[in-house]
């Protein structure tokens, strides 16, 4: 059972390559780490993996087959900045419920108030907005959880609590995590391997 990246490769508009030739994969309940220089692509890759983009060449297969076109997503990506990931339009407890009804134990554990939900986005602060972005991410049915930069914007103290949690439920339901962060202190500490994006970059 495991997260495949097969012959991955990205080409840009002016036919330049991003990067070519990646093979990764992730094992059920291993957590990875990904470092690598701003720039590189690790964003355009986690969009791959989660199937929110199209590679140029290779293909992305789940426990041996492609990644669903229809359904909850069994790989889910939490992005650097939550706004640019949530409806502006809807409510926080719309976009909180949109694939799912995280539970009170969920919401306690990542601090998230009930007051937020009748909010607006614009009116959280970006910590808040994350909170609930993870939550809204760690689904039952998410298999595999793509970390990108998830908690560089936040203090270090929700830092240490966001990944508490993501680590227990990880380490309980067998979830495969990609972590992306230029802490290497923080990759070394959380994760079972690291990988040098720097390897895959043409």
């Amino acid at each position: 059972m495991k997260l495949e990246a097969i012959g991955i490769g990205k080409q840009l508009p002016d036919k330049s390559w991003l990067f070519r030739s990646i093979d990764l994969s992730i094992r059920q309940g291993e957590i990875v780490g990904l470092q690598g220089a701003s720039g590189s692509g690790k964003s355009t890759l986690c969009r791959i993996l989660a199937g929110m983009d199209s590679p140029t060449e290779g293909e992305v297969r789940i426990n041996g087959h492609l990644l669903p076109k229809r359904g909850y997503h069994p790989v889910q990506l939490v992005y650097q900045h939550p706004e640019h990931a949530v409806n502006p339009r809807w409510k926080v407890g719309a976009i909180l419920n949109e694939g799912w009804q995280p539970d009170d134990e969920l919401l306690d554990a990542l601090h998230i108030d009930r007051s937020w939900f009748n909010r607006w986005p614009s009116e959280l602060s970006g910590g808040q907005l994350q909170r609930i972005c993870i939550a809204r991410s760690l689904s039952p049915h998410t298999s595999y959880l793509l970390a990108d930069e998830m908690t560089t914007m936040l203090d270090a103290i929700t830092q240490a609590q966001i990944w508490k949690t993501a680590l227990q439920i990880a380490e309980r339901r067998k979830m495969g995590m990609l972590v992306v962060s230029h802490d290497r202190a923080l990759l070394h500490k959380v994760c079972d391997r690291v990988i040098d994006f720097h390897a895959w970059t043409v």
